[in-house]
């Protein structure tokens, strides 16, 4: 794909990409090749400049293996960013961040999606963060010991007791909190908390797509209201409840209704490629599996994977979008934000 030339010259920013599930899948000593291999040219086809990458373990390391399993993957990203030093950067902070992308490099920044393995053990997020880990959730689908996920939502509850102390260990330390999969009642208990501005890595509207995983307008400004960042969601069943509207024009719908409800400021991009994740490590005789009564293997046309970014940024300047509010939307904001924060 051919980018346009305000593609090129944007930071572009992706906020969710579990790739380090498919790498750390490999042996070790296999790791720095195969993203170097399989992932790099994905990256930088899509003009990747800042990639989160969250550490998210799979059901079948908890509870006993999911601590192992967090360290494996920490030591994978480290391992990818030692090996291709000379295309990627792990970074702890905006210095590194900045120095990464003046060098052409792409700059990696650490996650941790809900935090298994730590549970209620809130002063290991101090250990976390000394290996690198500079976002973070505590909660997927379901309940953690600090918070319950979307999936919960009847249950009304906000955080527990030591998920409030996450919060507040993680604006000590200066790790980004992350909103996203928090239940409905979460969420507005860390919008009453938060002292610091607070990032949805990949969520969509509620108001297009009626599921527990998007974010309503009042979270959309409420995100806002903290100096935070709503990274939309690329994964096509929180775009649209069927198959039709699978299109680059309803991520652009997401996109925009963000935007015209939290502000320019506020939008960014999460796209939460699995498809090839999946791919990668679900054998062939499950295909067609179904994840939480959604196919993990549906996509876009189109964007796939990070190579499709570059049609983002197309269509939203073929909408009128002005070029100053695409370069904030594709990843400006995200940029900003961790600069903010991670300074």
């Amino acid at each position: 794909m051919t980018h346009s030339p305000l593609h090129r010259r944007a930071v572009v920013a992706d906020a969710h990409n579990d790739l380090l599930m498919a790498v750390s899948a490999r042996p070790p000593e296999q790791w720095a090749a195969f993203f170097r291999e399989r992932w790099l040219p994905q990256l930088t086809e899509g003009g990747v400049g800042l990639q989160i990458l969250p550490v998210f373990i799979d059901d079948q390391y908890l509870p006993e293996g999911a601590l192992r399993q967090t360290l494996r993957m920490i030591e994978c990203a480290h391992v990818i960013a030692e090996g291709n030093a000379d295309r990627v950067a792990l970074c702890r902070d905006a210095a590194e961040i900045d120095a990464a992308l003046e060098s052409g490099r792409i700059a990696l920044v650490l996650a941790m999606e809900s935090m298994p393995g730590l549970d209620a053990s809130v002063e290991l997020i101090a250990t976390v963060h000394r290996l690198g880990v500079r976002v973070a959730s505590i909660a997927h689908f379901g309940r953690t010991p600090l918070a319950d996920g979307s999936g919960e939502d009847a249950t009304g509850s906000g955080l527990t007791s030591h998920g409030v102390a996450a919060l507040a260990e993680m604006e000590r330390l200066g790790i980004v909190f992350d909103v996203s999969h928090l239940g409905a009642s979460g969420v507005a208990h860390v919008l009453e908390l938060a002292t610091k501005p607070v990032i949805a890595t990949h969520s969509s509207a509620r108001a297009l797509r009626d599921h527990h995983r998007n974010l309503t307008d009042e979270q959309l400004r409420g995100v806002a209201a903290t100096g935070g960042v709503v990274c939309v969601n690329f994964f096509a069943p929180f775009l649209a409840d069927s198959p039709a509207g699978y299109t680059l024009d309803r991520l652009l719908d997401h996109i925009e209704h963000v935007a015209e409800v939290a502000g320019v400021d506020h939008v960014g991009l999460g796209p939460d490629f699995i498809k090839e994740v999946f791919d990668d490590l679900t054998p062939p005789f499950c295909e067609g599996e179904q994840t939480r009564g959604l196919d993990p293997k549906a996509a876009v046309p189109g964007l796939e994977g990070p190579a499709g970014l570059p049609s983002v940024t197309e269509g939203l300047l073929a909408r009128g979008v002005p070029e100053k509010d695409v370069l904030k939307i594709v990843g400006g904001n995200v940029h900003r934000l961790l600069g903010e924060l991670l300074a």
